[in-house]
C-alpha cells in the first residue's frame, strides 16, 4: 500500500491523461460484469453472504432511484377548504404539491400509527429452551426423560385441569403460577393490582405464548373494570393490554405497564 500521496502529487504537477475520464467510465462499467462473474463462481457460505450483500445494495439503489423520481413529480392538491376565501387572481390557478411533501406526510402518518402501539420494552433478551424448561424423569423408566418442567412464571386460566400423567408434556408448578399483576398506569402514575385475563403474546416464541409463560416483555391482558375506564361511546372497558417489565421468576410478582392508545 502506498504510504504517501505521490499519485495525487503527480496529477497536480503534470495533470491527467486526456482520456482519463473515458477510461475511468469504462473501468466502472466493467466492474459490474466482474462482480457478476465472481457471484456466479462463488459457492457455499461465501455465496450466501455475497448474494445477501448484493441484494441489499440493489434494494437500496431502487429506493434511491424511486426517491429521485418522486422528488420532481408534481400533483394537483385537493380542493381548498371552502371556509377560506381565496383572492380572485388565485381562483383559476391549480394548486400543486410536490410528491416529496406527500411522501414525507405519509411517513409521518406511519410513524404516528406505530407510536400508537409502541410498547415500553421494544427489545428483550432471548431465552433459550434449556433455561426455560427443566428435564423431568418420572415413572419406572428413568431413561424416558420426555417431560419438561417450566422454570418461568406462568399463567393458567380458572378452569385449568392437568392432563393425565402419561399425556402431560409440560409441567407448570403451582408455586410459579400467577393470577394477578401489579400494573402501572402511565398517565395516572399509580399502580394497581389487577387480575390477569390471559397471555396475548410472548416475544420469545409461540410455544411460550401457548403455555402462558410470563417473561420480561410479554404482552398480557388484564381486567381494568375496577379502574372505571370508559370508551368514547360510554361503555366500561373490561380488558386492556399491558407489558411485563420485570423478571417474575426472580421477583416473585408480576409488574407491568398499561398500554394506552394515544
Amino acid at each position: 500500500m502506498p504510504q504517501n500521496d505521490y499519485i495525487e502529487e503527480h496529477q497536480r504537477r503534470h495533470g491527467k491523461r486526456l482520456d482519463h475520464e473515458e477510461r475511468k467510465r469504462k473501468r466502472e462499467a466493467r466492474e459490474v460484469h466482474k462482480q457478476s462473474a465472481v457471484a456466479q463462481k462463488t459457492i457455499g457460505l461465501k455465496a450466501k453472504m455475497l448474494n445477501k450483500k448484493r441484494r441489499a445494495e440493489k434494494v437500496q439503489m431502487k429506493k434511491t432511484l424511486k426517491a429521485h423520481e418522486e422528488r420532481d413529480v408534481k400533483t394537483a392538491a385537493t380542493s381548498a377548504d371552502s371556509s377560506e376565501a381565496l383572492p380572485t387572481y388565485l381562483l383559476d390557478r391549480e394548486q400543486q404539491r410536490d410528491a416529496k411533501a406527500l411522501s414525507s406526510a405519509v411517513k409521518e402518518r406511519r410513524k404516528d400509527k406505530a407510536a400508537r402501539y409502541s410498547v415500553p420494552l421494544p427489545q428483550v433478551r432471548g431465552i433459550a429452551e434449556d433455561e426455560a424448561f427443566k428435564v423431568m424423569k418420572t415413572g419406572k423408566r428413568k431413561d424416558k426423560a420426555w417431560k419438561r418442567m417450566v422454570t418461568k412464571a406462568t399463567f393458567v386460566g380458572e378452569s385449568f385441569t392437568r392432563k393425565p400423567p402419561k399425556l402431560e408434556r409440560f409441567v407448570r408448578p403451582m408455586a410459579l403460577r400467577y393470577k394477578k399483576a401489579h400494573i402501572t398506569h402511565p398517565d395516572l402514575k399509580a399502580t394497581f393490582q389487577l387480575p390477569i385475563i390471559g397471555v396475548k403474546k410472548n416475544p420469545q416464541s409461540p410455544m411460550y405464548t401457548q403455555l402462558g409463560v410470563l417473561t420480561k416483555g410479554t404482552i398480557i391482558e388484564v381486567n381494568v373494570s375496577e379502574l372505571g375506564m370508559v370508551t368514547t361511546g360510554g361503555k366500561v372497558v373490561w380488558g386492556k393490554y399491558a407489558q411485563v417489565t420485570n423478571n417474575p421468576e426472580n421477583d416473585g410478582c408480576v409488574n407491568g405497564v398499561l398500554l394506552l392508545s394515544s
